[in-house]
């Protein structure tokens, strides 16, 4: 069974994907930046928007009846590489004792306000 799930984001709308996508134990949360969906704001600070990215994909895998601990896969996107080593504290916090399989990509973001973007793929203990 396959199930959208939407943060509200007007990005989603206007461009056309969902925050998160259920498929039997799946989970696939796209990419997800440090915007606060509510207000539609981001913080400066490369690790507050992780602290963000991490609130909004909690927020996802809630919806679909999941949580960090069935995270299997990580990537993180920034445009900025020598950001990164300031945000492990956050994601070791998260990820510590999970340690799902992950990658690191430094690419350009659409919105340069975006310092990093996080995608997880989990798979749910048992099925919602």
């Amino acid at each position: 069974m396959r199930n959208l799930i939407s943060s509200g984001s007007t990005f989603e709308h206007d461009i056309g994907y969902s925050r998160a996508v259920v498929d039997g134990d799946w989970v696939f949360v796209s990419g997800t930046t440090g915007f606060d969906y509510i207000t539609m704001t981001i913080a400066e600070d490369v690790v507050e928007q992780a602290e963000q990215c991490l609130r909004n994909i909690a927020h996802a895998l809630e919806q679909a009846g999941a949580s960090f601990s069935d995270v299997v896969r990580v990537r993180y996107i920034l445009p900025h590489a020598e950001d990164f080593p300031a945000c492990w504290p956050v994601l070791r916090r998260v990820f510590g004792e999970i340690r799902p399989a992950a990658t690191m990509i430094a690419a350009g973001l659409s919105d340069p306000r975006m310092k990093i973007e996080i995608e997880v793929t989990a798979r749910r203990s048992t099925a919602a």
